[in-house]
C-alpha cells in the first residue's frame, strides 16, 4: 500500500479544501472595557492596543467593529474605588453606569449580541468573586447577589449572561430568576471550569480587580485537575447553562477537548489577557511573527472544539482577514 500523506498538502487549494478546523470572525467574541465619563479612551499598559473606553467613544468602536464582522461583545466595567462595597451593590443598580451603557448600546446597535460578566469583584471593595465573611468566601450568601445582578442586566438588554464567579449552585439560581422575570430567551454562558491561573494579571490591571487579600483559589479550579471539569459541566448544564466555557484556553486545550467529547452543547474558551499580552511582548522583540501567532493561536482553540473563543485578538483577526 502507497500512502503518501504529503499529496495532500501539494498545493494551497488542496490545503484548503481537506482542511479539518475552520476559524471565522463568527467564532470571536470581542472583550471590551467600559469606565465612566466621557471622551476616554484610556490605554492599559499590560494590553496594548486595548483600552477603557467611556460609552461616547465605545460606541464608535462598537460600529467599527461590526463593520468588520464582529457581532458579539462582552463588556466589562471598570468601577471607581470610591463605588465599591462589600456587597456590591453597584452591580444591581439599574441607574449605574455599565448598565446605562447597555441600554444605549443595544438602543444604538440592537443587532449587537452583548454578553455580561457575573461575579462581585468589580463591584466588590475586597476584589473577590463572592461575598467575604470572616476572611473566607461564602457561597450561599452570594447566590442571591449574583441573581439580582443578572436579572438587571437583562433588563438593561443583554442577551448572554456570563456568570464568572464559580460559586457552586448559581447557574441554577440566575436561571430561575431570569426566568421569573421574564427572562426566559436570556442565554447564560457558564465560566464552567474556570481555573485559579496566573494569565489574568492584565485583566485585573484593566478593571483594578486584584483581591484585597488571599487569593482565589478556594473557589477556581486546581490548575493540575482534568476530570473535575466533567463534574463542573454537568452541575452546570443540569442546572440550566446554555453554552459552558474554559477559561484559560492555550494551558487547558485537552480540557476544551474533553468537555466537547463529553457535552452536546457549545464549549466555548476565554483567550485570557495574559495569553494575548505574551504575543504581543514576543513579537514586538521580533521574537515572532504576530499574524500568524495570532492565527495558529485562535485556530487551536477552536480545533480543540471550541465553537466560541472570547479574545482580545477579535479585532486585529477580523482586519487580518479582509486585508
Amino acid at each position: 500500500m502507497n500512502i503518501r500523506p504529503r499529496r495532500n498538502r501539494k498545493n494551497a487549494a488542496i490545503r484548503d479544501m481537506v482542511q479539518e478546523t475552520q476559524l471565522g470572525i463568527d467564532n470571536l467574541i470581542y472583550p471590551m472595557f467600559l469606565k465612566d465619563g466621557n471622551k476616554i479612551k484610556e490605554d492599559i499598559p499590560s494590553l496594548p492596543n486595548i483600552y477603557r473606553w467611556s460609552i461616547d467613544l465605545l460606541l464608535s468602536e462598537i460600529e467599527e467593529c461590526l463593520s468588520l464582522g464582529i457581532r458579539v461583545f462582552d463588556i466589562f466595567p471598570a468601577v471607581d474605588d470610591r463605588l465599591k462595597d462589600k456587597m456590591a451593590t453597584l452591580s444591581y443598580d439599574p441607574n449605574n453606569f455599565y448598565l446605562k451603557a447597555i441600554r444605549e448600546i443595544k438602543s444604538k446597535f440592537p443587532e449587537a449580541v452583548l454578553m455580561s460578566d457575573v461575579a462581585l469583584d468589580p463591584y466588590s471593595s475586597d476584589g473577590h468573586d463572592g461575598l467575604v465573611e470572616d476572611g473566607k468566601i461564602v457561597n450561599d450568601k452570594t447566590l442571591p447577589i449574583l441573581a439580582k445582578m443578572s436579572v438587571a442586566q437583562a433588563e438593561a438588554g443583554i442577551d448572554i449572561i456570563g456568570p464568572s464567579d464559580m460559586m457552586d449552585g448559581r447557574v441554577g439560581v440566575i436561571r430561575e430568576a431570569l426566568d421569573e422575570h421574564g427572562f426566559s430567551e436570556t442565554s447564560i454562558m457558564s465560566y464552567t471550569a474556570k481555573y485559579a491561573s496566573s494569565f489574568y494579571g492584565p485583566f485585573r490591571d484593566a478593571l483594578n480587580s486584584t483581591p484585597k487579600s488571599g487569593d482565589k483559589k478556594t473557589y477556581q479550579m486546581n490548575p493540575a485537575n482534568k476530570m473535575e471539569a466533567i463534574v463542573e459541566a454537568g452541575l452546570d448544564i443540569e442546572e440550566g447553562a446554555d453554552m459552558i466555557m474554559v477559561k484559560p484556553a492555550l494551558c487547558y486545550l485537552d480540557v476544551i477537548h474533553l468537555l466537547k467529547e463529553h457535552y452536546p452543547i457549545p464549549v466555548t474558551a476565554y483567550n485570557v489577557s495574559g495569553e494575548y499580552a505574551m504575543v504581543h511582548a514576543a513579537s514586538r522583540n521580533g521574537w515572532l511573527d504576530y499574524n500568524a501567532a495570532v492565527y495558529e493561536m485562535l485556530l487551536s482553540i477552536r480545533r480543540a472544539g471550541a465553537e466560541g473563543i472570547l479574545t482580545y485578538f477579535a479585532k486585529d483577526f477580523a482586519q487580518m482577514i479582509r486585508s
